[in-house]
């Protein structure tokens, strides 16, 4: 896969010096120099994005910084996925195309899923074994919330917000988000009533999307071309990760397609199904393991291992320690980083 790029606009390095933030010395933590933000848009790979969160997160200052950058009145100011999504006809609408055109700015997949009366909106970033920096989720949840409520001219408040990282920070959390927040979650989602996706925009403006929407998908094309179909298997994979048990042919199916088409597909490209779920289920587990207390049974389930030893084995392929040994290496690891 060739090297990922994530544009960062200058008006947010503007907008965190606003918010009180030593720009300057968060940028020496992540070990990026300030001359890469010197254009109006700084291109970053994906780990140094990271590493900015990161820091921003160890340095920052304010916990609820995110909070704050995500909540604001303007998001649409940030990237191209909230300004077509702001101009929509209803929330519903929005959010379909801030998923869709969020692959023009980063590598981060955010889908919408309906079920029961609710509808979810999870967030994950494909080729990454890491879990995604606290501040980094948190600022697309308030953006996504934020976009609700400017878009509707009313207050949204959600179901629940589920986060897969140890319990945390969870009386700011709830405060910001007006609702329970769920910890030791198998991927980070957002949670709200189905019918607030029907809520009209009294942001939509049809005469702006007609001239901003070609050049989006023409863009939007150019990207995909650079896509491979064993990239949308992990990103389909990623997703699915919550206890169902996945397969060559529900695959296949959600990417309109036959198994034996998507395998030979994936043979081209010389991979198989089973390659690229090992590798997903790997670095999920190594995900949720680092940064979740959920056990390894727990996590097997997730990952759709019929049993705990099946997984334990994969696990030890893997990384060549149990599970719960590796757990605690991490742990350790990570005490002495931050000692």
């Amino acid at each position: 896969m060739a090297t990922e790029f994530v544009p960062v606009p200058g008006v947010v390095l503007d907008r965190l010096r606003a918010l009180g933030v030593d720009v300057a010395h968060v940028l020496r933590h992540a070990r990026l120099g300030a001359s890469r933000f010197q254009s109006a848009r700084a291109k970053l790979t994906v780990p140094e994005f990271f590493a900015l969160w990161r820091a921003l997160e160890a340095v920052g200052g304010r916990r609820d910084l995110a909070l704050r950058l995500g909540g604001e009145r303007q998001p649409h100011r940030l990237d191209v996925a909230s300004l077509a999504a702001l101009h929509s006809s209803n929330l519903g609408e929005a959010y379909q195309k801030f998923a869709r055109y969020k692959r023009l700015v980063c590598g981060e997949a955010v889908s919408i899923e309906t079920v029961d009366g609710e509808a979810c909106l999870r967030f994950v970033w494909v080729h990454m074994d890491e879990a995604l920096p606290m501040m980094l989720v948190e600022v697309t949840f308030a953006t996504l919330l934020a976009l609700a409520c400017n878009g509707t001219g009313t207050k949204i408040v959600p179901r629940r917000v589920e986060l897969a990282r140890r319990r945390s920070d969870e009386a700011m959390l709830a405060e910001h988000f007006s609702c329970p927040v769920h910890f030791d979650a198998s991927s980070d989602a957002l949670v709200l009533e189905e019918k607030a996706l029907e809520r009209p925009f009294v942001t939509h403006n049809a005469d702006l999307l007609e001239m901003l929407l070609p050049s989006l998908e023409t863009a939007l094309e150019q990207t995909s071309a650079k896509r491979s179909i064993a990239d949308d298997v992990r990103t389909v994979l990623s997703r699915g990760m919550r206890g169902e048990r996945p397969s060559v042919e529900k695959i296949a199916k959600e990417m309109r397609m036959s198994p034996r088409t998507l395998q030979r597909h994936l043979g081209t490209l010389g991979t198989s199904y089973q390659g690229l779920l090992d590798d997903v289920r790997r670095d999920t587990s190594r995900r949720l393991l680092a940064e979740t207390d959920l056990d390894a049974g727990e996590v097997a389930f997730l990952l759709g291992f019929e049993e705990l030893n099946s997984f334990s084995r994969a696990f030890h392929g893997w990384e060549g320690v149990t599970p719960m040994r590796w757990r605690e290496a991490e742990l350790k690891k990570r005490e002495r980083i931050t000692s």
